[in-house]
């Protein structure tokens, strides 16, 4: 599993208010944001493929997060 790159990681945090975050916090919230993304992801294709449709919206993967959590 590809996880998402750390400096945007980085930003997220710093956004989120962390003046200072370790590397190892960066790795530990991409990890799961990748894995949050990937079952999301997985969700809104099979939403997609009930409509029978091939292409994934925006509509799908609002209905999957709602879905999902």
């Amino acid at each position: 599993m590809e996880t998402l790159p750390i400096a945007p990681i980085g930003r997220i945090l710093s956004n989120g208010g962390a003046p200072r975050a370790t590397k190892d916090a960066k790795i530990e919230l991409s990890t799961i944001l990748t894995e949050y993304g990937e079952a999301i992801a997985e969700e809104a294709v099979k939403i997609a493929t009930h409509s029978g449709r091939k292409t994934v919206k925006a509509s799908d993967v609002q209905l999957a997060i709602k879905l999902k959590f």
